[in-house]
Formats: C-alpha cells, structure tokens, sequence
C-alpha cells in the first residue's frame, strides 16, 4: 500500500512540476553537524543534526531513512525540523528521497514549515565528515 501511495505522489509531482517556481534571491544555505546515527533493526536508520538554517537560525533536525523499494543505493526518508529564535519557534515536517553517489548521499525533499512556507531542498551529507549542506528555496 505505501508502494502504491508513494508512486501516486510520484506522478503527481511530475505533473505539476512544470509549475514549481521560487525565487533564486530568497534561496539560502543551511549546514549541519550531524549529532548521531542509529538504527534498531539493520533496515532503518534514524539521525540527529543541528546547525544553522539560514534565517531560521539555529535548527536542530531529526530524520528515520527508510528503504521500501529494496534499492541499494536510494531510499526515503521522513522527518522534523525545529528553530527558535526569541520567543518564536518554528516547526517543519521534512520528506523526500536520498541516493548514494560515491561516498555522499544527496538528498531531495520538500518541507511544509508552520510559518506557511513550503521549502524545496537539495543537499549532500556526508556521514564521514558529519556534515549536511543544503541549499533551501521557499516555493512561490
């Protein structure tokens, strides 16, 4: 069932991709160290990161990789973000795909943030060096 559900997302997405639009000027970098890795069964792996989110600030990121398609080299993953800055904070939920390349992973995901935006994301992590580097995008 969740094959069937994430195929449909799929083709969904590629329909309306055409329609994907943000602004280069509003496009900013955010960079983690990762925290910890661990997993309890061998299949699913769970991360911890923190760093700096552009003009989120401070962002302290959590993550559960998974595998449904079997892949060697690619899979999904789900998770949650959270900033605060003064009294304000502010939470994303986090979802999107990795695929290894050499001895990084990219990843790509969409983000819906509470402060109504819709980030667009791609970045490489780096399990050996403990880094996340991404570039992030608010959808028009």
């Amino acid at each position: 069932m969740k094959k069937i559900v994430y195929l449909l997302f799929l083709i969904t997405s590629l329909a309306y991709s055409q329609d994907i639009k943000w602004d280069p000027a509003t496009t900013f970098d955010a960079v983690f160290d990762i925290d910890a890795v661990h997993t309890k069964d061998g299949v699913n792996y769970e991360l911890s990161a923190s760093g700096d989110a552009g003009p989120y600030g401070k962002a302290y990121l959590s993550y559960v990789f998974t595998n449904h398609n079997n892949s060697t080299t690619s899979g999904e993953f789900t998770g949650f973000a959270w900033t605060q800055m003064g009294e304000d904070i502010v939470k994303a939920t986090l979802q999107g795909v990795y695929k290894k390349e050499g001895k990084v992973f990219k990843m790509y995901s969409y983000d819906n943030v509470t402060d109504g935006n819709i980030m667009i994301v791609s970045g490489v992590v780096d399990f050996v060096a403990q880094t996340m580097k991404f570039k992030v995008a608010p959808l028009k």
